[in-house]
């Protein structure tokens, strides 16, 4: 049995009883609050988080902590600004394939055709961004065209 944490999977050791967490619900190490209730993972969870030795537990607590305060972040972000940075994720994606020796061009039309499938589908709903995503998609397919035309014998 593991428990995944930004630092990679932690192994856990199977107990035959689980303990309570040796912090109190939502505490940290020294005690502060972390912003979310421990009782609500799921019990699993929480019976592995019981049977790490007290440093690991604060690091777990620590770990999921910062993902409880990221989720939170991410639920007060329109979701038309999330959308729209990871269209513009594609428009480097796509760039990168097209700078490699020799460009990867499968790839790189992959990522443009996801970004044109995203700003074709959600349109005015990207709301002020869709101006910045139609002239990025298009500096992209400018970028592409142009290289393709660059690179003998393709």
């Amino acid at each position: 049995m593991s428990l995944w944490t930004p630092d990679g999977e932690r192994p856990v050791p199977r107990q035959a009883a689980a303990a309570p967490p040796a912090a109190p619900v939502g505490a940290g190490p020294d005690g502060d609050d972390l912003g979310f209730d421990i009782s609500m993972l799921p019990a699993e969870m929480q019976a592995e988080l019981a049977a790490l030795p007290p440093e690991q537990q604060a690091q777990a607590l620590e770990a999921l902590a910062e993902m409880a305060e990221s989720q939170r972040r991410i639920a007060e972000t329109p979701a038309a600004e999330v959308v729209a940075n990871h269209v513009m994720g594609f428009y480097e994606l796509a760039a990168i394939h097209l700078q490699q020796e020799p460009p990867a061009f499968a790839e790189a039309t992959v990522a443009i055709d996801a970004m044109r499938a995203v700003i074709d589908q959600l349109g005015p709903r990207l709301g002020d961004n869709l101006a910045v995503l139609n002239q990025a998609l298009q500096q992209i397919q400018n970028a592409f065209v142009t290289i393709t035309n660059s690179v003998p014998g393709d």
